[in-house]
């Protein structure tokens, strides 16, 4: 017996090999998912029990719920779509950070 473990990757034919490739893929991604999920409700609990001290902090708040509005839009709703994003420059705009 040997103490160097055998590489198995190296033994498996080319699609097996893509398979295994592409299930570690997958758990990774959904690893992430899991996780940007977790931070995001953390944020969302954050910004439902801190109240904002200030126009800027609210402001905040209102752009992640615009975000959360457009993302669940149709694609072909542009009108919808363009007075989110008209009212994101505009907080851009009056906050001075353009």
């Amino acid at each position: 017996m040997t103490d160097v473990p055998v590489d198995l990757d190296k033994h498996r034919g080319m699609a097996a090999q893509k398979a295994t490739d592409l299930r570690r893929a997958l758990a990774d991604v959904e690893s992430h998912v899991r996780e940007l999920r977790e931070r995001e409700a953390e944020l969302e609990n954050r910004m439902m029990t801190v109240p904002a001290m200030s126009w800027p902090e609210a402001a905040v708040k209102a752009r992640h719920l615009l975000n959360l509005y457009a993302a669940s839009l149709p694609v072909e709703d542009t009108r919808h779509r363009a007075l989110v994003a008209a009212l994101l420059d505009d907080f851009v705009r009056l906050s001075g950070e353009a």
